[in-house]
């Protein structure tokens, strides 16, 4: 395959890899080279005519537009404008929940939730006592014999530091505490210690009572202006927390215990055809089971947002998604920004020119199912099936977001690559084969065989095993590098 024509309707195909001047496209002789991942144009079309992809419009051409040459952001400009008027005309596809099917090894909490991981993470209430914690952590793992390490089923003990828990007000400073305690009650921790120094606006005692009712022998807090030698008060309590962890043990889970984060970045020309569509395919899969899949990056749902909308279980669920993405619009006017300043420079280069091209490739992600939750930023996941959850397009930030709802994994699409992890096992897509060779030590799977003819079932089939064999343990490539990180959405002041 050298190139796709997504839908019937489109004025545009896909190269799937690069073509020259000269070679033959639907019948239309190339007049230009293009790249692999960028458009060509299949029929005329005229100064202010639409470019049509996926069937819908992605933007208008702001010059003529000769078929055999390549349109891209240089020539198309968004139809996108600010806030909309939408109604609910549903056109819902139902996806039954299966018989009771495959399993995965993971780890039962008290609490009636399921880990995929094991790890105890030492968490700063604020970001003045970064250093200590991560003191704590190289200590307590220079201090650990192999022979300790090898009777313990904890995979990992990570530090997680952040800019932030003082100097704030408003909503920043509950999207503080509110991503902090999250983290606390996540499952793929089997122990956590919460390290405060004392006089941040985060005050322990406040955290302490928004974490709520926790198992005391798992999670420990303490301020360090109230020990004399922190690190070594912190590290007795992590050596306590360790003998607890270290014995917990992996069970047969079903998979409707999962609940997935859904997240794209560094998209290229080949995302939605390739990457997003296998996830599409996966998160159906897993709704079929009676699991839980999420789908965020609000901003690039714009220009896609109707699909979704429809898509809702009932009105209350769709009026809860119109708030999602009108929320988010007031959020960039009031910042007196541009709605619609999407894509990046490398969505550009890899093939993408409008926001609504990236919309329509990002929503894919999320199959066919019904949304049957809407997830304000920072609120855990409460239903099953497909949600909907407020977060920036932002990589780190999202996909914090989505580890913060509950996801015990998140599935990353990316056509440009990027080593990044969140607090999470952070699994990385390809949507191009080059790319997975070259950066073999970022991608833990490649979607780009779709690109060069292998069947979508059987691509998903291994790709099912694969997510299942990491859900069971297998580590994916930002957790062998250690690349693990948080970010926290702020909109305000800092004082």
């Amino acid at each position: 395959m050298k190139y796709i024509k997504i839908n019937p309707a489109d004025n545009v195909a896909v190269a799937l890899q690069d073509l020259s001047k000269g070679e033959a496209v639907e019948g239309v002789t190339l007049l230009v080279d293009i790249p692999r991942g960028h458009k060509i144009v299949l029929r005329d079309i005229k100064a202010g005519d639409n470019v049509i992809k996926y069937g819908f419009p992605i933007g208008h051409v702001t010059r003529d537009a000769a078929a055999g040459t390549m349109v891209d952001h240089s020539c198309i400009k968004t139809n996108l404008e600010g806030l909309l008027e939408y109604s609910y005309q549903p056109k819902l596809v139902d996806i039954p929940v299966a018989p009771a099917g495959r399993t995965f090894k993971g780890y039962r909490r008290s609490d009636g939730q399921v880990g995929i991981r094991n790890q105890i993470w030492v968490i700063p209430t604020v970001g003045c006592v970064n250093g200590i914690c991560e003191e704590i952590v190289r200590r307590f793992k220079d201090s650990v014999i192999s022979s300790e390490v090898e009777k313990s089923s904890v995979d990992a003990i990570v530090a997680f530091p952040h800019n932030y828990g003082c100097s704030q007000l408003g909503q920043d400073h509950e999207n503080t505490r509110t991503i902090l305690a999250d983290m606390v009650h996540h499952p793929n921790a089997g122990g956590v210690l919460v390290v405060s120094l004392g006089c941040e606006n985060n005050q322990l005692d406040a955290f302490r009572e928004q974490v709520g009712p926790v198992d005391e022998s798992r999670v420990r807090m303490f301020r360090t202006q109230d020990v004399e030698d922190e690190v070594e008060f912190g590290l007795q309590q992590l050596r306590e927390i360790y003998a607890v962890a270290g014995k917990d043990v992996r069970e047969d889970v079903p998979v409707s215990e999962l609940r997935v984060g859904l997240k794209c970045g560094g998209s290229d020309g080949l995302s939605g055809i390739t990457a997003n569509p296998l996830l599409g395919v996966f998160s159906d899969w897993i709704v079929e089971q009676g699991g839980t899949t999420v789908l965020t990056e609000v901003p690039e749902m714009f220009g896609a947002e109707t699909i979704l909308m429809n898509r809702c279980q009932d009105k209350a669920t769709f009026d809860k998604t119109v708030h999602l993405i009108n929320d988010f619009k007031e959020y960039f006017m009031k910042q007196g920004m541009p709605v619609y300043e999407n894509p990046s420079p490398g969505n550009k280069a890899g093939g993408i020119s409008t926001l609504e091209e990236k919309s329509l490739g990002c929503t894919q992600k999320c199959g066919s199912s019904i949304v049957r939750g809407v997830l304000k930023y920072g609120e855990r996941l409460s239903v099953k099936g497909l949600n909907l959850l407020s977060a920036p397009g932002n990589d780190l930030v999202a996909s914090t977001a989505l580890a913060s709802a509950g996801c015990q994994i998140v599935l990353f699409t990316t056509g440009r690559g990027t080593p990044f992890g969140s607090f999470v096992p952070t699994m990385k897509i390809s949507t191009n084969t080059p790319l997975f060779e070259k950066k073999g030590n970022w991608i833990d799977f490649n979607a780009g065989v779709l690109a060069q003819g292998e069947p979508m079932a059987d691509v998903a089939s291994r790709f099912t095993d694969y997510v299942l064999a990491v859900a069971s343990g297998l580590p994916v490539n930002n957790e062998s590098h250690n690349y693990r990180e948080i970010a926290i959405f702020k909109q305000g002041v800092t004082l």
